[in-house]
């Protein structure tokens, strides 16, 4: 417990410092906490040193979690994953958010599925900015007219948007795709689409994700250590 608790610290501290250098007040950047394939007591650790976000990429593990930490129901649940239309109605009884949107289609089952008694889900955009073709993700060009649709779904709330840049050493690089994601920003936020949300940088990157805007950085493996998947 006194490892991953350092290692929250260690992350929270790159992220109050990567805030000061460009000016940026620590308290604009959100951290998710990204505990994929790690148990349900590493997220019960960290909660007991007040971190509440937490992100999973698989439906299943989602579900299991949630049914396995339910008495801690002030626990915010990340879906960043992607999403298949077949298993959209685990994530809309489950998540708060899910960042992974990239077809109308599961947006408008995720609303759908959405139970009544529970807020709209919360929606980010996955945007393709570096246009890699292993990449998923909206094309830029693609991202107002989907925009456009999916804030009109009754039980979503479109919120911001989401990418993931190539792997990259070149701060330059970085701060180009990211800058995608800020114009788009800003030109949706022209046309009236309340975003305030940039969900951009992770273990390796939060630093240059910061330095161009970013309100929410992903960050698994600096705080639970490496992963181990199972064959």
């Amino acid at each position: 417990m006194a490892t991953i608790f350092t290692a929250l610290q260690d992350v929270q501290a790159r992220i109050d410092t990567a805030c000061t250098a460009v000016g940026r007040n620590p308290a604009a950047v959100k951290l998710l906490a990204v505990s994929k394939t790690f148990p349900a007591a590493d997220i019960q650790a960290l909660y007991q040193f007040g971190q509440r976000a937490f992100g999973e990429n698989y439906v299943q593990e989602l579900a299991n979690k949630c049914q396995i930490l339910a008495e801690y129901n002030d626990i915010e649940w990340h879906f960043i994953g992607p999403l298949q239309s077949n298993k959209t109605r685990l994530v809309a009884e489950n998540a708060a958010w899910v960042h992974t949107i990239e077809r109308f289609k599961i947006a408008e089952r995720l609303s759908a599925q959405r139970p009544t008694h529970l807020p709209p889900i919360n929606i980010c955009l996955q945007v393709n900015v570096s246009g890699e073709t292993t990449k998923s993700g909206v094309a830029p060009e693609q991202v107002l007219a989907l925009a456009e649709q999916v804030a009109k779904l009754p039980q979503l709330c479109l919120r911001g948007l989401m990418c993931i840049p190539e792997s990259s050493h070149d701060s330059e690089i970085l701060a180009q795709q990211f800058l995608v994601l800020v114009q788009l920003k800003a030109q949706l936020q022209a046309r009236g689409c309340a975003l305030d949300t940039l969900s951009m940088g992770m273990s390796n990157d939060l630093e240059s994700a910061i330095a161009a805007g970013s309100t929410l950085v992903r960050v698994g493996s600096a705080i639970f250590g490496q992963r181990h998947y199972s064959s």
